[in-house]
């Protein structure tokens, strides 16, 4: 058994960093401009960004004769402004798989081409129950029938031009990040942004105990997961790949638990590796690491998405139990050291 010593601290606290720079999907160039510096800060020299934006970085390992691959991705679920209304209201198109009513009342940045930044709140249009009664309570909440709310005096579509918004500019939700004393942390996003962290904070268990992977190790922080085309290039030596993620709690196909790792075995576009999934189970089972097996229904990741483009290599994928995903979700300090353990213990 290995024995661990892993800065939670510090995957808390990059967590919450990242968390606090918007990246919905198609806009996440500043996400990876910040994972850059954190390679950079951890002595990681070896990397490159895709011609998509994405960063993979490269770690030699003891075995120069096998390649292995992790991944998470820096994007998240947003919005993209789809029209601007008579009434200075913004109508919105989502990017990501969310249900609308899991953001309504959020407060949002609108994102223009110019850099430029404004305040606003998604609402339903029949929003105020004094004014439209039942009909504000039994609306369905599609994308139809939400808009956002400008927070500036804006009055007409030429008033809201005039600010520089205009169809195709990013919308991002605030987060609502929450660390608790009893051990949870609950905030949109985790997915997968605390698996970001979770993956700097391997790398940096390898600098503080002077290690080297088992093998060389590519490690690739993707940007368009969300959408289904994260991870597109890869190196063609590559052997295993293996992408962190969110594992499912709630829900009669997801068994998870929050002070577990996740070890999926199928998603809803493939069955994951058997030799490779069997040997993250026994690797986690000789070391004393908790984890479950989560079969699901409604789920993908970078790895399925990359075999069903016809690469060649062991695919699987594991990542802490998050409560309530692609609403406002919720994990537990141990599931995410459990995480940190099993890439420890396997890479």
């Amino acid at each position: 058994m290995i024995l661990m010593n892993i800065d939670l601290k510090y995957i808390l606290n990059k967590t919450v960093e990242l968390l606090n720079i918007p990246s919905p999907v198609g806009y996440t160039h500043n996400a990876i401009e910040w994972v850059k510096n954190e390679l950079k800060k951890l002595g990681i020299k070896n990397y490159n960004i895709t011609k998509k934006g994405a960063l993979i970085a490269y770690i030699k390992g003891k075995d120069s004769n096998y390649k292995k691959m992790i991944s998470a991705h820096v994007d998240t679920l947003g919005a993209v402004v789809k029209k601007i209304k008579k009434s200075a209201r913004l109508e919105v198109t989502n990017v990501g798989g969310f249900a609308w009513g899991s953001v309504e009342g959020e407060n949002v940045t609108i994102h223009t081409i110019s850099g430029k930044t404004y305040s606003g709140t998604l609402l339903p249009i029949k929003a105020s129950v004094h004014v439209y009664g039942d009909v504000a309570r039994e609306m369905p909440r599609t994308e139809e029938t939400m808009e956002i709310r400008i927070d500036e005096d804006v009055k007409t579509d030429e008033d809201v031009l005039k600010l520089g918004i205009l169809q195709g500019d990013f919308i991002s939700f605030e987060t609502h990040t929450r660390i608790l004393d009893n051990g949870y942390i609950k905030s949109r996003y985790l997915d997968d942004k605390l698996c970001v962290a979770q993956i700097l904070s391997y790398i940096k268990y390898l600098k503080d105990n002077k290690l080297k992977p088992k093998t060389d190790l590519y490690i690739y922080f993707s940007n368009y997961e969300e959408i289904g085309h994260g991870v597109s290039v890869f190196p063609e030596d590559l052997d295993e790949f293996i992408a962190v993620d969110i594992g499912l709690v709630a829900g009669e196909d997801a068994h998870g638990d929050e002070k577990k790792v996740q070890i999926i075995a199928k998603d809803s576009r493939s069955t994951y590796d058997f030799t490779l999934r069997k040997k993250l189970q026994e690797t986690a089972s000789k070391n004393n690491i908790k984890y479950t097996v989560g079969v699901y229904n409604r789920y993908g990741s970078d790895a399925t998405t990359a075999v069903l483009q016809g690469f060649d290599f062991k695919y699987a994928c594991i990542g802490p139990n998050v409560d309530a995903t692609h609403h406002y979700e919720r994990c537990h300090n141990d599931g995410i050291i459990e995480t940190v353990k099993l890439l420890i213990a396997y890479l």
